[in-house]
């Protein structure tokens, strides 16, 4: 593999997500390799999509010309997952993982999918539709990121696809204001107007106790899938469970940061600090072994199901 290809991926995940950045370190090194190209590309296209430099410093005009940029995400897409070298590292990462692992060409269409939801400015009114949204830019990238790690079996793939719909709940959750100012709202309608709430205004302070509360609706339900993601720990090799435990940890802190600052959390963005990712990882380790003598995890019962492939 070339050095360059991995190096500039190594770069995308250390300034994109610290989070997954520390949980990676934990993998074996030609599964770390593999998970940082599969991130880098995941990274870059959310970028071009959203105007963004490793998830940062969104330009004001960030939807001129986004479907034009969405487009060509596909074309080289399309590229890469049809075997022929790439001459951008970020799409040949794309082409060496899906080779390497056999990743179904469906998955990283469905990613694209996710962002072509965010070009279109799809609107969601109920929790499924919000799910939805989940599973095409996150839930698809654990059932991706399992692929690498050796999964095949779809009961274990679920359970990934579960942890990728907690971190995208847990990530609107976070970012709702931020999200709401750049005229994109996740939480759907039906919590918002449970809680009161019409429109989410940015500005109005008096706002901000309904809208927490509707952030809590979503985190409590983002636990009913951080648990089931648990039951999956087992069936991965003793390292990456080691890893995935370590990122299903640090994302829920985030949530439990949020839930315990109350409205005021949103006034500074909650993510965890480097001693708190230390202890995370330790505490990680204990689930890890716990998981190999723990029975059968329980069943997906009222869980939201990702779309399966369609049997001959």
């Amino acid at each position: 593999m070339s050095d360059s290809v991995v190096t500039s991926s190594e770069t995308a995940i250390a300034q994109g997500s610290q989070s997954f950045a520390a949980a990676a370190k934990l993998f074996r090194r030609e599964t770390r390799d593999d998970a940082v190209m599969l991130y880098a590309w995941c990274r870059y296209c959310d970028d071009v999509i959203d105007g963004q430099t490793l998830g940062h410093d969104q330009e004001a005009r960030y939807r001129d010309g986004q479907e034009q940029r969405l487009a060509r995400l596909q074309t080289e897409t399309a590229r890469a997952l049809s075997g022929e070298p790439h001459p951008e590292p970020v799409f040949e990462a794309l082409r060496r993982v899906v080779a390497r692992h056999q990743i179904p060409a469906r998955h990283p269409q469905e990613l694209l999918a996710g962002f072509e939801m965010d070009v279109i400015e799809r609107r969601y009114e109920t929790v499924s539709e919000t799910l939805d949204y989940c599973y095409h830019v996150a839930g698809v990238v654990g059932v991706m990121m399992a692929m690498i790690m050796g999964v095949r079996d779809e009961e274990t793939l679920d359970r990934a696809c579960d942890l990728g719909l907690a971190f995208q709940l847990t990530n609107i959750a976070r970012d709702v204001i931020d999200d709401a100012r750049v005229g994109r709202v996740y939480v759907p309608a039906e919590l918002l107007s449970r809680h009161g709430i019409d429109r989410v205004d940015t500005e109005d302070p008096a706002q901000r106790a309904a809208l927490h509360a509707a952030a809590l609706d979503l985190l409590d339900l983002a636990e009913r899938y951080y648990a089931s993601a648990m039951a999956g720990l087992s069936a991965l090799p003793p390292r990456s469970a080691w890893a995935i435990a370590a990122a299903r940890r640090i994302y829920r802190a985030i949530g439990l940061k949020l839930r315990a600052g109350g409205p005021a959390a949103w006034e500074r963005r909650v993510s965890t600090t480097k001693p708190e990712k230390l202890r995370l990882l330790a505490l990680a380790l204990g689930d890890v072994a716990k998981s190999r003598t723990a029975g059968p995890g329980a069943p997906r019962t009222g869980l939201w199901q990702r779309p399966r492939p369609q049997r001959p």
